[in-house]
């Protein structure tokens, strides 16, 4: 990963000054990632630059448990864009090798500072849906946005270009501190999802204390708060208090939980049409209210949730008294460490504990420990699943395991057209291997119940729009 900042304003060799650092002399850092490279391409009178090199050890990172766990995807955990593209990782190191310029701090020329400088940044790699959300980032804040789009094979062109660009800033008149923090807030911004440690209290803190001098003038301010920070719990609480005493902030409808909790880098919105004022919920939580009532209506005691991730759909059903018990599965074990952590598991009355089994598992590999439960909730998973193991999804759930009733939920592809920062083509998350339109989706469906000897109806999930329906729908099984 590589950063560099140059200025003309003169004489330039200021910028040392400013940053606290000789460009006479290579530094090195270790940080969480791996090592800060601090050197100086060009150092006159006239013209100097800084740059940060950030050399990721990947490796270590796996050994070391920095990075996003992977479980499941081995050769992942080795195999990715973590040493080259922008990403929260840079971030830190962002903050670590530039701490004193970003706190405003100069002991040798305490004026500097605050002089507005001309400053010119090359973020060499950094992931992006298009060209275009980097400039919604960046030009609002007075930049002069340059985007470069790099191929994704130079060799194949017609396969078209990846989503990594290299992006130049230029501004006329900045103070250092506020490109610095700029930069440090919206690269972790486009991490799309990925962001590379715990998110807590501090980390909203961080946000406000970066970003509370220009982030509540920011058109795109909800859509950076909610990336930066990525839960509800800590969102909507920052934006209060960002947004305190601005009357020009607006009562937006909710967004998308694939924009709001872990995916897409697009600020996706529900458009108007979609949803009247009173709309507050998030799709996310209309899926797991609407499975959660499913479940209820069936009567189900005994409920597997497959693909549990940190537990949401799990605190819904155990307020249900009539269910005994629930068994909640996950192929990470991280989201289950979460899930324990959210849920309070520790401190559950020893009835209530009883009624709760997390474990580790995949819904591609037989299990016996999945057979005799009267319903199996399977919430936007099948698309994180290769096309191609959908049979033996089949298999586990319906062939074997044979739960009374299977609920199943997946983005409708139809409506993605109604999200305007997302391409012809382009899925919703990185991670999702396919997502079906309504017709993909019901002919799947309509295929597994014959199969298996189930019934099953579908129904849309989220505001209906003429002509492309809701962005996610259902399907109940029922034997």
């Amino acid at each position: 990963m590589l950063l560099t900042i140059t200025t003309t304003h003169q004489p330039a060799t200021d910028l040392g000054y400013l940053l606290h650092k000789n460009p006479a002399r290579l530094q090195t850092l270790e940080v969480a990632a791996g090592q800060a490279h601090i050197f100086y391409p060009e150092a006159t009178a006239e013209r100097c630059t800084v740059a940060l090199l950030l050399d990721v050890d990947p490796i270590g990172l796996v050994r070391n448990h920095r990075g996003p766990a992977g479980e499941g995807f081995a050769l992942e955990q080795y195999v990715n864009d973590r040493p080259y593209v922008a990403s929260s990782f840079f971030s830190a190191a962002l903050s670590k090798a530039f701490n004193t310029a970003m706190n405003g701090t100069c002991k040798d020329r305490p004026e500097l500072p605050e002089q507005l400088l001309p400053l010119e940044a090359t973020v060499a790699v950094i992931p992006a849906t298009s060209a275009e959300q980097l400039g919604s980032l960046f030009s609002p804040l007075g930049y002069t946005v340059e985007t470069e789009a790099h191929p994704l094979d130079p060799t194949v062109p017609e396969w078209g270009n990846s989503r990594y660009y290299t992006l130049r800033l230029r501004h006329t008149g900045l103070r250092l501190r506020d490109m610095l923090s700029h930069l440090y807030v919206l690269i972790p911004v486009l991490d799309r999802g990925d962001k590379h440690y715990w998110v807590n209290r501090e980390e909203a803190e961080k946000l406000l204390r970066r970003g509370g001098e220009w982030l509540p003038q920011h058109p795109a301010r909800e859509f950076i708060t909610r990336r930066y920070l990525r839960f509800a719990e800590y969102v909507n609480p920052t934006l209060e208090r960002l947004l305190a005493g601005d009357e020009a902030a607006t009562d937006d409808l909710p967004i998308p939980a694939e924009a709001e909790a872990d995916t897409t880098a697009g600020p996706l919105s529900l458009p108007e049409a979609a949803a009247g004022p009173a709309e507050r919920l998030s799709l996310h939580d209309l899926r797991l209210d609407r499975v959660a009532e499913e479940i209820s209506r069936l009567g189900a005691k005994r409920v597997l949730d497959l693909g549990c991730g940190e537990g949401k759909l799990v605190r819904r059903l155990l307020k249900a008294a009539h269910i005994e018990h629930i068994l909640a599965l996950d192929v990470s074990w991280r989201e289950l460490e979460r899930a324990q952590q959210r849920l309070h598991v520790a401190e559950m009355p020893p009835r209530q504990r009883e009624r709760l089994t997390l474990t580790q598992g995949s819904v591609l590999y037989h299990d016996p420990r999945l057979a005799g439960y009267d319903a199996a909730a399977v919430v936007e998973v099948i698309e994180h699943l290769d096309e191609s193991r959908l049979t033996a999804f089949e298999q586990v759930v319906f062939a074997r395991a044979r739960p009374g009733a299977v609920l199943v939920t997946t983005p409708n592809a139809d409506y993605n057209q109604r999200y305007e920062t997302l391409s012809a083509g382009e899925y919703r998350h990185e991670d999702h291997r396919f997502e079906w339109t309504r017709a993909q989706f019901a002919e799947w469906a309509a295929g597994v119940a014959g199969r298996h000897g189930y019934r099953v109806r579908i129904e849309p999930l989220g505001p209906e729009v003429a002509e492309v329906g809701a962005p996610s729908q259902l399907a109940v099984f029922e034997q």
